[in-house]
């Protein structure tokens, strides 16, 4: 077994370090572009007057980074070679991702926004695997082009973690002699809805309440007539761009459905894995961040004349946290190398519950390791000097969002204990 880093992706990502200080930097510099990371950070993203929304400099702000960085060739790097990226493996985002994250804050990397000079595109795998020729060119072109932008539209004030109960419906209707869909339901926690050209609406079409079948996507344009944001909600991490919203009466024409009529929710399961993992390696980056800094305060604070480091009150917890850092980014490295070496249909049924430990463990793992750091650090840890709190309450969704680690510690358990995958049926 060889765990070194593969040369190639090594000289990649010296490419990546010296491209963002030619070029990522010298933004950050312009125009008191730092507010956007300091102790300001939070005020400086939010437009209060605006519902809480992002404010449009810092938006702008991550437009220049991804323009510069897509004119470099860096930003569809994952993305398939015929819509201009480079096939950017699980394996290399993984080590990009873990990496870009242990360097801290920054414009090169800010998931708060989901941004990041190296980007994430799972909108073009469900593209890819579901939609028609006429929407991979519209919705995949059109979104590296910046003229479509999809938000997704799954979950519901009522119904978060279990999509199958969904009470927002959908009725077959012609209009003006085209065949067609009558909407109507509530969403909740859309994101990016403010700057979306299209929301995918999941609803169901057929079967009864918590059917895995009979749900099916529309793709719904914004604005269209009877779809309202009802309400922005104000969040942990401000800026907000997670709104309630409503649909009543929305007309769309049958072109408008993405995939297969009610097989819905296999289409939103068909990106969820790269998210996952991907994101796993970032929280464990930021979780790394965070050791390294308490590490090197430890030794340079002295009370009492004697290195802060010295106390094993603060040495042991410290150690903990590296040891898990360490065992972690061997099963994410591990599982992104699996993820590559299977067809995308397998990992499901064979390692999902891998993707899952690795997620629910990073994103538990970094909020931990945040909290470490402020308490390592003392006040000036608590304080908004310091990135702690901003990586703590940015982190602390991702035990929420994606799959709560409640759903993906089920997921696990169904491994395991032979419900689902390769074990299935071993213990009768």
């Amino acid at each position: 077994m060889d765990f070194t880093i593969p040369q190639d992706l090594e000289d990649y990502y010296a490419e990546l370090v010296s491209f963002i200080e030619a070029e990522i930097e010298p933004l950050v510099a312009k125009d008191d572009n730092i507010r956007f990371f300091d102790h300001r950070r939070e005020n400086a993203r939010t437009d209060w007057e605006r519902g809480g929304l992002p404010d449009h400099e810092w938006e702008d702000l991550l437009r220049q980074a991804r323009k510069v960085a897509d004119e470099a060739g860096h930003w569809r790097f994952s993305a398939p070679r015929k819509y201009g990226g480079k096939d950017g493996s699980n394996l290399w985002m993984a080590v990009i991702r873990d990496r870009f994250a242990q360097a801290g804050l920054g414009l090169h990397n800010d998931l708060q926004n989901e941004h990041s000079i190296v980007g994430n595109f799972p909108f073009v795998a469900m593209f890819e695997q579901w939609g028609t020729e006429e929407q991979k060119q519209e919705f995949i072109l059109g979104g590296f082009e910046g003229n479509r932008r999809v938000a997704f539209g799954l979950t519901e004030p009522d119904h978060g973690s279990d999509a199958t109960h969904m009470e927002t419906t959908a009725v077959r209707e012609k209009r003006d002699g085209v065949d067609g869909w009558l909407l109507n339901g509530e969403k909740m926690w859309i994101t990016g809805m403010h700057v979306a050209t299209h929301c995918a609406m999941f609803c169901r079409t057929s079967g009864e309440a918590g059917d895995a079948r009979g749900i099916t996507c529309l793709l719904v344009p914004t604005p269209t007539e009877g779809l309202e944001i009802e309400e922005w909600m104000w969040i942990f991490n401000m800026p907000t761009d997670h709104p309630r919203l409503s649909a009543k009466d929305v007309w769309v024409p049958e072109s408008a459905m993405l995939g297969r009529e009610g097989l819905g929710l296999a289409l939103a399961q068909s990106f969820v894995h790269q998210n996952r993992i991907r994101q796993a390696a970032s929280s464990l980056g930021a979780a790394t961040y965070c050791v390294e800094e308490s590490v090197k305060y430890a030794r340079t604070r002295k009370p009492f004349g004697e290195e802060l480091a010295r106390n094993q009150a603060i040495q042991f917890p410290l150690v903990e946290l590296a040891t898990q850092c360490e065992m972690l980014r061997l099963l994410i490295y591990k599982t992104a190398w699996e993820m590559d070496n299977m067809p995308h249909e397998e990992i499901e049924t064979t390692i999902s519950d891998k993707v899952s430990m690795c997620n629910y463990w990073a994103n538990r793992l970094v909020c931990e390791a945040a909290d470490r750091a402020m308490q390592v650090h003392g006040g000036i840890g608590y304080s908004r000097h310091k990135p702690f709190e901003h990586i703590y309450r940015h982190h602390r969704r991702y035990r929420i969002t994606e799959g709560a680690e409640e759903i993906q510690m089920r997921k696990v358990g169904a491994y395991l204990f032979g419900y689902l995958g390769p074990r299935k049926g071993r213990f009768g």
